[in-house]
């Protein structure tokens, strides 16, 4: 079997960004130098998600976003938090709004995702740009499956007639996967944790994509030979993803590194598409 192709999301992600960068410096030439900003919510004190905020800051400041973090106490109320939003949402300034996840368990987490304005859902999580991405409508995807399908899509890998198992159905990222890959012609199958017979599924899969959340869940010897592994798992203790890619990968079409293959695209994914919302509000003013 010839090499796999490796599907490198870190160099992908970072020809988007001098893509970015430019097209940033063009908002501001237009507009007097304002500066569009991304407002990231992060309600509580999970180190986790204090890094991943971290993290999306930098790639802010690297193509030219003013990036604006509001941090509120792990006591807030979903009441609180939708004023908070509310307030985003009237803000001329601000052209992308992210509530990083999880929220503390008292928040409505649902409820705070859906106050998001549709144009303002750059990070893809309300039910109604769901709803309209499912149905084929131009819309902010959700932003890991929608780097993942960049990533495909810049590799040419043809998705068409295509069976494709997705192990994972969270709102961001197993369902939105799903119906991003139906749109482009792929057969799906949707496992969870209370799938039958996982292992005889996944040796059907001519791609496979592991958003389940477990360490080395899906095992190497399950996927054939010739498949599409995409592994959207990173877990840091462990130092893998939710793939047994040690046992497949050299055997699989193509595949992505964990770390330096979804994670990537996720930021950058989230950078174009509040570039995309600046564009549009400020090309139309």
């Amino acid at each position: 079997m010839a090499n796999p192709i490796i599907l490198d999301g870190k160099k992908l992600s970072g020809e988007i960004e001098e893509n970015l960068k430019l097209r940033v410096e063009k908002i501001k030439e237009k507009n007097g130098d304002k500066t569009p900003i991304l407002a990231t919510i992060l309600v509580g004190n999970d180190p986790a998600s204090a890094t991943y905020v971290k993290m999306k800051g930098n790639a802010c400041i690297r193509v030219g976003i003013e990036p604006r973090k509001i941090e509120l106490s792990q006591e807030t109320t979903t009441e609180q938090l939708l004023s908070k939003i509310d307030e985003l949402n009237a803000d001329e300034n601000v052209f992308g709004i992210l509530l990083q996840h999880p929220a503390p368990l008292q928040i409505d987490e649902r409820a705070a995702f859906d106050r998001i304005a549709l144009e303002k859902d750059v990070d893809g999580v309300t039910s109604l740009g769901f709803g309209k991405m499912s149905m084929g409508e131009k819309v902010f995807g959700s932003a890991t499956p929608s780097g993942i399908m960049r990533l495909l899509e810049h590799y040419k890998i043809d998705l068409a007639g295509k069976n494709a198992v997705v192990v994972g159905r969270s709102a961001i990222l197993g369902k939105p996967a799903a119906m991003m890959l139906l749109n482009k012609n792929a057969t799906i199958t949707i496992c969870h944790s209370q799938s039958k017979n996982l292992p005889e599924i996944i040796k059907n899969a001519d791609i496979i994509i592991g958003a389940v959340g477990k360490p080395k869940l899906i095992k190497g010897e399950w996927i054939k030979d010739g498949a599409i592994v995409v592994d959207a798992g990173y877990h840091p203790a462990e130092k893998c993803g939710d793939i047994d890619l040690e046992n497949c990968a050299e055997r699989s079409f193509a595949y992505t590194p964990v770390p330096g293959g979804v994670g990537p695209m996720t930021i950058a994914m989230l950078m174009e598409q509040s570039v995309v919302s600046a564009e549009k509000y400020w090309g139309e003013h």
